[in-house]
């Protein structure tokens, strides 16, 4: 028999397993109750805004070209309608670290609200694959009962049009994504067109589509319990003053069901402060009453009754509806991705007892122990100001980047040549690509007293996305070198107008 010391000792006895695997190791299969509420709704909402963002943003497109794409195959990269090519990967970087930066910020002031709103692994398997499965296969209890019941004809068609359906969303997801890697026309071509055109692209359909497949219909919770690494960084990020789902231990404890009125029953230990007491309790209802196994007891106090009970019923509603399988009453946890399901179920069970809402609520450990919330802490402000400054920087970037970039060398292991006509001769490589226009007619003019410019070829045409090479010579009289190696200009002209301006070394005789 546990004493009182050893329940305090078990206090934080949960951290040491998670909710979907036993002892043994094996898989728990997770039941999630339907949610509903106000936040649920919200959540709806938002999700059909982001699920229509999703899935129609591959057939907008900017001058013909889509406003997002992230083609890695090829290195090619749009972000709304500007494209960016491989000499461009230092912006690349530089926004990553921005968005990390940003990450770190909002999730030390916000704890992991990402997760439960804007996740699109939380959304699909929430608000499209979920709500599937409830509406073939029923609540809860109608799922755990279908998986318990021998193989009829009814389990198998109701399994296997959910697998289907299952299939379906995940062609439709992984074409989705993969318009945002290669363009929605060349995934428009490998469905229309035969298979033997574009063979790869076909594979690579089948795959992301047997992947997201996978992903919800198997993997489903574990992704976000130990895969994803943004929830491992919770334990490292979050802090006291952190906004995260929080229950109010102090409002709901001691927790307890209470029985028939004039009837005494055992307050249920608190997992956070060990307290333990005997009360008199009296009982209403179930707090829903279509879960038939979720026996609940609505809390009343008995008149007279002694010591004060807190507002938590201990119904276990909270446990139910989690899509991660956790009891919110322990306290922040990795698993949990502030979804808001228990916030939903507590508050209903709340307004069915006559208390006041918030006994789940969004609030940091602070705000619930101590009745304050200091969001602006030196590391929240120390985050801030490296924020600003690489977004300050990435805006300086962006706005400096110009829409051609040219790279003139001299060529290597060459040196000067002299002419017959006592000039000094260098030859230099060129590279230009043109990164957002739609095309050039390259002209190049060298800023320098006394010299000539002599392209070798003929003169060259760049359209958008493409790269021009090319060579020319550069005449300088001798008497106008100043030194072995002199600073030159070169400008590069579109026709007439100048769309770049080069600084290069000119290679001359040593002056004694």
């Amino acid at each position: 028999m546990k004493t009182d010391f050893d329940i305090y000792q078990d206090t934080e006895e949960y951290r040491d397993h998670i909710a979907t695997v036993d002892e043994h190791g094996k898989r728990l299969w997770i039941y999630p109750k339907k949610p509903s509420g106000r936040f649920y709704q919200w959540r709806n909402y938002l999700s059909w805004v982001l699920l229509a963002v999703l899935f129609g943003m591959p057939f907008i497109k900017v001058n013909g070209e889509p406003l997002l794409l992230f083609n890695v195959l090829e290195r090619r990269f749009i972000l709304f309608g500007i494209e960016f090519m491989p000499q461009d990967f230092h912006l690349f970087v530089l926004a990553m670290l921005t968005l990390i930066v940003f990450i770190i910020l909002f999730t030390v002031i916000y704890g992991r609200i990402f997760c439960g709103w804007i996740c699109p692994q939380t959304i699909f398997m929430e608000m499209v694959f979920r709500k599937i499965e409830y509406w073939i296969e029923g609540d809860a209890n109608a799922q755990r009962k279908l998986a318990a019941a021998p193989w009829t004809t009814e389990k198998i068609l109701k399994k296997g049009a959910k697998q289907a359906l299952f299939f379906a969303f995940s062609v439709l997801i992984a074409n989705t994504f993969l318009a945002y890697i290669i363009g929605i026309d060349e995934v428009v071509k490998i469905i229309s067109e035969p298979v033997s055109q574009h063979f790869k692209g076909f594979l690579g359909m089948v795959g992301f589509s047997f992947i997201f497949f996978f992903v919800f219909a198997r993997l489903r919770e574990q992704v976000c319990i130990a895969i994803c690494p943004y929830g491992r960084l919770q334990g490292v990020l979050l802090d006291k003053n952190s906004i995260a789902i929080m229950y109010d231990w102090i409002r709901g404890e001691p927790r307890g069901k209470l029985k028939k009125a004039g009837s005494a029953a055992k307050v249920t230990s608190n997992p956070l402060t060990g307290i333990q007491s005997e009360v008199k309790q009296a009982t209403l209802a179930t707090a829903d009453p279509n879960c038939a196994d979720d026996s609940v007891s609505i809390t009343e106090m008995a008149a007279g009754a002694a010591p004060r009970m807190g507002d938590c019923i201990d119904c276990k509603l909270c446990i139910h509806v989690c899509p991660t399988g956790i009891d919110i009453r322990n306290g922040t946890q990795l698993e949990c991705i502030n979804c808001t399901a228990c916030i939903d179920a507590c508050d209903e069970v709340m307004d069915k007892i006559g208390k006041p809402r918030g006994l789940i609520r969004y609030d940091s450990y602070n705000g619930v122990a101590e009745s304050r919330n200091r969001i602006f802490t030196p590391r929240v402000i120390a985050y801030t100001g490296v924020l600003l400054a690489l977004i300050a920087l990435n805006i300086y970037l962006l706005g400096t980047r110009t829409p051609v970039e040219a790279v003139i060398l001299r060529t290597p292991g060459m040196l000067y040549q002299e002419t017959p006509e006592g000039h000094i001769r260098n030859l230099y490589n060129y590279q230009v690509i043109n990164k957002a226009l739609d095309k050039i007619d390259l002209k190049f003019k060298v800023k320098a007293d006394g010299a000539e410019l002599e392209m070798v070829g003929e003169a060259v045409s760049v359209t958008k996305g493409k790269m021009a090479k090319g060579a020319f010579f550069i005449d300088i009289p001798k008497e106008k070198l100043e030194s072995r190696k002199n600073t030159i200009f070169i400008e590069v002209y579109n026709g007439k107008e100048r769309i770049d301006k080069v600084k290069t070394n000119f290679l001359g005789p040593i002056k004694y």
